[in-house]
C-alpha cells in the first residue's frame, strides 16, 4: 500500500504542475499576441524612416560630418545583451548570454556591459570573470514604453558621440513566428555606410535623387538619424519581447504534453500495482482458507 500512496501523491503532484503549465501558456499566448502586435506595427515604420534617410545619404560624398557614421579605432566597446526578467521560456536566455559571452570574448578591447532583463544581469553579475556593468534595466520588457526607452537611447548615442565609446552592439532575439526566434549579434554604431546597409527597399534604391532639400541635407540627415537610431533600439526590444513570450508559450504547451504522457505512464504503473496488490491478497486468502 505504501508503493500505492506513493505514486498517488505523485499523479497529483504531476496534475498540479500540469494546471500551472496550462495557466501559463495562456497567459503567454495573451501576452504574445500584444507584443506580435507591436513588432508588426513598428516594422514598417522603421523601414520607412530608412527609405526616406537612404536616398538623401546615397547623394551625399562625405557623411563624417555626423558622428554616428565616424569609424574610430576600437578602444572601448558598449554590449547590451536583451533577455528576459523571468525564466521558464526554454534557450530563449541562454542563448543571448551564450552569444554575448562569445562577444566580449572576441574583442582585445575594454568592454562594459548595460545589462536588460535581470536573466542576463544575474549571469554577468555573478560570473568570476568579473564583467563591468555598468547599468541595468528590468521591467521594461514587461510595458514597453518608448518613452522610457528614448531616454536610454539618448545616453546611449550621446556616450558615443562624446567618444566615450567606440563601437556599441546589441545581443537579442529578433522575432520570426511563435516558434522560432533568432539570436541577432548586431552594430548599433557606428552607423555602416548606407550601401551596406540591410533595409533598402527596391524603391529606395531606385528614387530619383535629383532634390532640392530645404532645411539642408545635413540638417535633415542629423534629424533624422537619431530618430532612426531611437526606432532601431525601441524595435530590439519589441522584438525580444515577441520572442519571450513566443518561447515561453511553445515551452509550457511542451511541458503540459511532457506531464501528460508521465500522468499516463503514471497511471498505468498505479493500477499495475493496484492489481498486484489485489491479487497477492485473493491468493493470501486462498491460502489461509486452504490451511
Amino acid at each position: 500500500m505504501g508503493n500505492l500512496k506513493e505514486i498517488r501523491t505523485r499523479i497529483g503532484s504531476v496534475k498540479s504542475t500540469q494546471q500551472i503549465t496550462r495557466a501559463m501558456k495562456m497567459v503567454s499566448a495573451s501576452k504574445f499576441r500584444k507584443a506580435q502586435d507591436a513588432i508588426l506595427k513598428i516594422r514598417p515604420y522603421a523601414n520607412k524612416i530608412n527609405e526616406v534617410i537612404i536616398p538623401i545619404a546615397e547623394g551625399m560624398e562625405d557623411l563624417s560630418f555626423n558622428p554616428y557614421f565616424q569609424e574610430r579605432e576600437v578602444k572601448r566597446v558598449l554590449v547590451i545583451p536583451i533577455t528576459s526578467d523571468k525564466g521558464l521560456c526554454g534557450s530563449f536566455n541562454s542563448t543571448v548570454i551564450r552569444e554575448a559571452v562569445n562577444l566580449i570574448n572576441s574583442y582585445e578591447a575594454s568592454v562594459d556591459l548595460i545589462c536588460f532583463g535581470k536573466k542576463s544581469f544575474d549571469f554577468f553579475s555573478r560570473s568570476k570573470k568579473g564583467y563591468n556593468i555598468i547599468e541595468k534595466y528590468f521591467d521594461l520588457t514587461s510595458n514597453i514604453s518608448f518613452s522610457e526607452i528614448e531616454e536610454v537611447a539618448n545616453r546611449i548615442l550621446k556616450s558615443f558621440a562624446d567618444k566615450e565609446y567606440d563601437e556599441i552592439r546589441f545581443v537579442y532575439n529578433a522575432f520570426t513566428n511563435p516558434a522560432v526566434y533568432t539570436t541577432t549579434n548586431t552594430k548599433f554604431l557606428p552607423l555602416e555606410s548606407i550601401a551596406e546597409q540591410d533595409l533598402q527597399s527596391d524603391q529606395a534604391k531606385h528614387m530619383n535623387h535629383n532634390f532640392i532639400f530645404e532645411p539642408s541635407e545635413n540638417e535633415i540627415i542629423n534629424e533624422l538619424i537619431p530618430t532612426s537610431l531611437k526606432i532601431k533600439f525601441f524595435r530590439s526590444l519589441l522584438e525580444s519581447n515577441a520572442s519571450e513570450h513566443g518561447a515561453r508559450m511553445t515551452a509550457m504547451d511542451k511541458a503540459t504534453e511532457n506531464a501528460e504522457e508521465l500522468l499516463g505512464e503514471l497511471k498505468l504503473k498505479y493500477n499495475k500495482e493496484r492489481q498486484a496488490t489485489i491479487t497477492k491478497e485473493i491468493l493470501e486468502i486462498v491460502g489461509g482458507t486452504t490451511a
